[in-house]
């Protein structure tokens, strides 16, 4: 037990924390991000088909859909600094070994080894939210570590694509993966619990415990795993409905992940640094959604006291923002589809705010559980999506029926938060 200092004021631990996993989430979409800057030049030199290289994109998501129950697993039985170390390291080794892929086998085995890789991250993030946040600040919290993905994205994607046309595509994974492995080693040194942190002090434990933060330790709060306590969380509604509509929002980043930048190169002729420039802005945009989800989260639950409200009413706004898509098939401006994949993945930034919701209602003894199982079902879209598409391009020769197919089902997220969620509460289990 600590003992209580004389100094009432309490420290900002949580803050220092918040920048700990910003950076390791950056990080971990910017090394699932550069497949797609580095697609255009990878299929001229491998020969690749659109077909073929649909299931490449698919490829992280089979293992990392696939390993988020044994990654919340992990999670459960390690804690938070073990896992999340560990995982940066790895994922970050494989997105480096992709520099050095000679053929499309080795390429789909090293994709299939970074989604087991980075299984773990989404359900620590998770963790680290209800251990170190208390409920009113969590949204935001989550607004803060989730724009990297989008910011990082935006800020660096000229860089990126100046990278490729300077040195060529296997040079970015070499140095996206070399950075990665260092700053898991920075983790590994730098994240504690709340109750091992040194730079915590009593009065800031009380602060979060006092506002629903979980400040218990590892051996507190980890339960026996087994497939009966995954069926009983899929039977929650909350839990069933949030995993739904994050699978269709996830879509939609998906599309922005792997084919945006092939959908600019080939469906409306911009050449690599024009598409480099021009998808800067869609990232922007979501960062920007990402920002405005939590913060409006955070003042709704506040004003009106109601989480269903809160949660529930900006991750609706934003899937049906995103659903607007299709309406790049109607237009011939290269300004207005830009302009329109701005407003879409706006929406689907403010959807980011799924990851809130299930740290609202995961039970306690199986928060890691949960965000695995919610993960799991979020990323079945990273498998879907990228084949779907690839699909449709090679068949059709056009992007037209992919963006309809994002739209719709971005709309079907919109009615699963609306008619299934219900309550946002703590699932309470026997």
């Amino acid at each position: 037990m600590r003992t209580p200092s004389l100094n009432p004021r309490r420290t900002r631990a949580r803050i220092g924390i918040l920048a700990l996993i910003s950076i390791a989430t950056l990080l971990n979409y910017m090394d699932r991000a550069v497949m797609g800057v580095a697609a255009p030049s990878l299929t001229a030199e491998l020969q690749i088909s659109p077909e073929m290289m649909g299931f490449i994109f698919s490829a992280f998501s089979w293992t990392y859909a696939a390993a988020q129950i044994p990654g919340g697993l992990l999670l459960d039985r390690f804690g938070t600094r073990i896992t999340y170390a560990g995982s940066l390291i790895l994922w970050s080794f494989f997105t480096l070994l992709h520099g050095i892929a000679g053929n499309v086998a080795m390429l789909f085995g090293f994709r299939l080894a970074l989604g087991v890789a980075e299984a773990p991250c989404y359900p620590c993030n998770s963790r680290i939210l209800s251990s170190w946040f208390p409920q009113d600040e969590r949204a935001r919290a989550n607004s803060v570590y989730a724009v990297g993905q989008y910011a990082g994205l935006a800020f660096f994607s000229p860089l990126l694509f100046w990278i490729v046309g300077s040195f060529g595509w296997r040079a970015l994974f070499l140095i996206a993966g070399g950075m990665g492995v260092a700053f898991g080693l920075v983790m590994y040194a730098r994240y504690r619990d709340p109750g091992e942190s040194a730079r915590v002090n009593q009065a800031e434990l009380d602060y979060i415990r006092a506002g629903g933060g979980l400040t218990a330790t590892r051996q507190e709060s980890a339960a026996p795993f087994s497939w009966a306590n995954v069926r009983t969380l899929l039977a929650r509604r909350q839990i069933l409905g949030a995993s739904i509509g994050q699978f269709c929002g996830n879509s939609t980043l998906v599309f922005f992940l792997t084919w945006f930048p092939t959908y600019l190169a080939t469906e409306r002729g911009m050449d690599w640094l024009k598409s480099g420039t021009f998808a800067v802005l869609p990232y922007i945009a979501a960062s920007a959604g990402v920002l405005l989800g939590g913060q409006v989260s955070d003042l709704l639950i506040r004003r009106t006291g109601s989480a269903n409200i809160g949660r529930k009413l900006p991750i609706v706004a934003g899937l049906l923002l995103a659903s607007t898509i299709v309406a790049a098939n109607f237009v011939e401006s290269n300004t207005l589809v830009i302009a329109i994949m701005s407003i879409a993945f706006f929406g689907q930034g403010m959807v980011n705010l799924g990851w809130t919701l299930i740290s609202d209602v995961a039970p306690r003894q199986f928060v890691g559980l949960t965000g695995g199982v919610f993960n799991l079902c979020a990323n079945l879209a990273g498998i879907v999506t990228p084949i779907v598409v690839g699909l449709i391009v090679g068949q059709t020769g056009s992007f037209y029926g992919a963006l309809a197919f994002i739209g719709i089902l971005a709309l079907i997220g919109a009615a699963a938060y609306v008619f299934i969620v219900g309550d946002v509460k703590r699932v309470e289990l026997d």
